[in-house]
Parts: C-alpha cells; structure tokens; sequence
C-alpha cells in the first residue's frame, strides 16, 4: 500500500512539474527508479545486510569501548607514574637541601676550627716571639753587666794603681774583683 502510494505521488508529481497530461506509470522513469529502489532494499531486508551492518557497527563501538578502557587504564598508569616520580623528585630535592645545609654546617665548623687553629697557632708564635726578645734581651742585660763588670775593674785597677802602693793595692784590687764577681754572676 505504502508503495503504491509513494509511486502515486511520484507520477502525479512527475506529471504535475512537466505540465503535461499524465504518462503511464509503466512509462514513466521515476517508476522504475523506485521500484528499482525497493528491490534494492528488499534484496538488503531478505539478506539481512541491515543485520550485518548493525552487527559491524555494534562491533565498531565495541573496539571504540574497548580503546577508551584501554586509554583510560593508561591514563591512570600514567598519572600513578607521574605522581611517584613527582614524589620521587620531591624526596631528591628534600635531600639535596639536607645534604646542601649539611654541608654548609661542616663548612662553618671547618671555618671555626681553621680560625681557632690559626689563633692558637699566633699565640704560640707571639709566645716563642716574647721569648726570643726576653732571652735577647736578657742576653743583652748579661753582655752590658758582664761588660761593665769589666770596666769597673779596669777602673778599678787603674784607680788604685795610680793611688796606692802595690802591695795594698794587689790586695784591694783581689778584694773588690772578688766582690764584684760574686754580686754580678
């Protein structure tokens, strides 16, 4: 019935954009184009074509399904992926700025040591310095009193052998060699 009416329309249609009387329906191309059409389509109906592309389609979004499974379960391995090697990462860095303050700590203790090392190391060589002036000038101290030590008898000696007659003066000039000694040694 449907085709009979979709055939009707097409003919009186057909007829209608010619201006023209009406052709015979079996004369008529637009007929056989629909009708051609129709077979085409039982043809497909009876093989089950429709059944087959329904089924290549069902299929078709089955593997679609099965990617995007598959692209999601890689995204997640992903993002797991990214998230422990940004874990990692922030371990290394934690690390890093322990082991850069570590090393700024053993840096300022061998800073202090080398500082106490290199005052020790001044005052022990101001000490051997002062020593070295004290027993200079002790040295210098002894040299001036041994030297004077010797004038003052040479005077002495001189003084008295102008003054006295020999004899008291070998026993003043023993005496007072005698007493200058003891006072300066």
């Amino acid at each position: 019935m449907m085709v009979e009416l979709f055939l009707s329309a097409a003919a009186g249609e057909a007829a209608h954009a010619a201006g023209h009387a009406p052709t015979p329906l079996f004369e008529d191309s637009a007929f056989w184009v629909s009708l051609g059409f129709l077979a085409v389509v039982g043809l497909f109906a009876y093989l089950g074509v429709h059944k087959q592309m329904a089924g290549a389609l069902d299929k078709r979004a089955q593997d679609i399904a099965d990617e995007l499974d598959r692209a999601r379960a890689l995204r997640d391995e992903a993002q797991e992926t990214l998230a422990k090697y940004q874990r990692r990462q922030r371990e290394a860095e934690d690390e890093a700025e322990a082991i850069i303050e570590q090393a700024r700590r053993d840096a300022q203790r061998i800073a202090e040591e080398a500082r106490i090392k290199i005052e020790e190391q001044l005052e022990r060589r101001a000490r051997a310095a002062e020593d070295k002036i004290a027993r200079a000038e002790a040295q210098a101290i002894a040299e001036v009193r041994g030297r004077t030590a010797d004038l003052a008898i040479e005077a002495a000696r001189e003084i008295i052998r102008t003054r006295m007659d020999q004899g008291a003066q070998s026993a003043l000039a023993e005496r007072s060699i005698d007493e200058i000694r003891a006072k300066l040694h």
